[in-house]
């Protein structure tokens, strides 16, 4: 792989599919006993952290009454 002349390496398919890499995803250089590691961001607030898949549109269909009850039991 060669670095372009902006310090630039194209990341290859199957590595970013991997790691889930898309455009706009925020990555991390990590440097451990002479070597580098790219990593992708996991910081709060950021694409990617685990509660991503949580995320979403509520689908139950009850009043906030309800909730408040079932919480609160």
């Amino acid at each position: 792989m060669r670095v372009t002349t902006k310090g630039q390496v194209t990341i290859p398919q199957h590595i970013r599919e991997k790691l889930g890499i898309t455009p706009a995803t925020e990555v991390d250089f990590v440097e451990e006993n002479e070597r580098v590691y790219i990593v992708t961001r996991r910081g709060p607030g950021k694409r990617g952290d685990r509660f991503s898949g949580l995320r979403g549109v509520a689908t139950v269909r009850m009043t906030t009454d309800e909730i408040l009850a079932l919480t609160r039991r």
